[in-house]
């Protein structure tokens, strides 16, 4: 079963600068490590139970050769971070993911055996999972993965695993911009085995959106109906992933920080049910738009 969006993979051209970056959006990033047989690394910066996650190219000839034996994040991982980077998936987290292999696929589904893969932090622990793609047939801006390290055993890998300066302690919400709402949710609701919801007017992203509830998290497939963030995005790099919203104990306190940071104040909005949202936009969230909400 699908528990959850399990982290937001955010690609970058320079790691070290997407790090200080992000810690002046007010999050506690830390190298990851690297991608064994991959030539990537990444910094990760956790929340809850979900964490966030920056990756770049390590090293170019160890990358190629990944993705010429397709074992790699993509042969179009660097145009796509030569285009600005940005979020590049939502990985979807799975209890048992060859039981949902085998499900997707009685769906009719087109998508890979789920396989082992890992990474090696800056200390030399391993840490483990399984991840499984989908095929030229279905081909969204999804990975799945089974964590095989425990939670807690990750979030060791640091010292301070949430406590972020921006408050932030959940992702709230992922977003996909797209030219169908009503036709894309269908493909979704096919891939991910929920009933296909109906759709809803978002006043910030300013969308027509379908929202498919994922655990605790949601994963909204949006329709600009006027220009805002999802028109922006849709327009720069077309349809994908444009968009992570984050619940913090205080916008307030998120807002000083960035400022504090020489950041510019976020953009403000409010939500379809009345909650108070800002948004940090791609020329300083690495291609990313990054939503806040909560108390202030």
């Amino acid at each position: 079963m699908f528990t959850r969006i399990d982290h937001v993979m955010i690609c970058v051209p320079d790691l070290a600068q997407g790090i200080e970056q992000y810690r002046r959006l007010g999050f506690n990033m830390h190298p990851g490590g690297v991608h064994i047989g991959k030539g990537t690394h990444n910094a990760i910066a956790f929340n809850e139970e979900d964490y966030v996650e920056l990756l770049a190219i390590q090293d170019e000839a160890a990358y190629e050769a990944a993705s010429s034996k397709g074992a790699g994040w993509g042969a179009s991982l660097k145009d796509f971070i030569a285009a600005g980077g940005g979020i590049r998936y939502f990985i979807i987290q799975s209890d048992d993911l060859g039981s949902d292999v085998a499900a997707m696929r009685r769906r009719g589904v087109d998508i890979g055996d789920a396989t082992e893969g890992g990474r090696r932090t800056p200390e030399g622990r391993e840490l483990r999972w399984k991840t499984a793609v989908l095929g030229a047939r279905n081909l969204l801006p999804l990975v799945f993965i089974e964590q095989l390290t425990p939670l807690a055993e990750r979030r060791g890998q640091v010292l301070d695993a949430g406590n972020h300066p921006n408050g932030v302690y959940k992702l709230e919400r992922g977003y996909i911009v797209t030219r169908d709402a009503e036709a894309d949710a269908a493909i979704y609701a096919k891939v991910l085995g929920i009933p296909q919801p109906p759709l809803h007017r978002g006043t910030v992203i300013k969308s027509e959106m379908a929202v498919f509830e994922i655990g605790p998290t949601g994963l909204g497939i949006a329709q600009p109906y006027e220009a805002g963030p999802a028109a922006d995005a849709l327009e720069r790099r077309g349809p994908g992933p444009f968009q992570a919203l984050y619940r913090t104990t205080s916008m307030g306190a998120a807002a000083r920080w960035m400022q504090e940071h020489g950041l510019p104040p976020p953009a403000r909005g409010v939500r379809s049910n009345g909650e108070h949202a800002m948004l940090a936009t791609p020329p300083i969230a690495c291609g990313a738009y990054i939503g806040f909400v909560g108390p202030e």
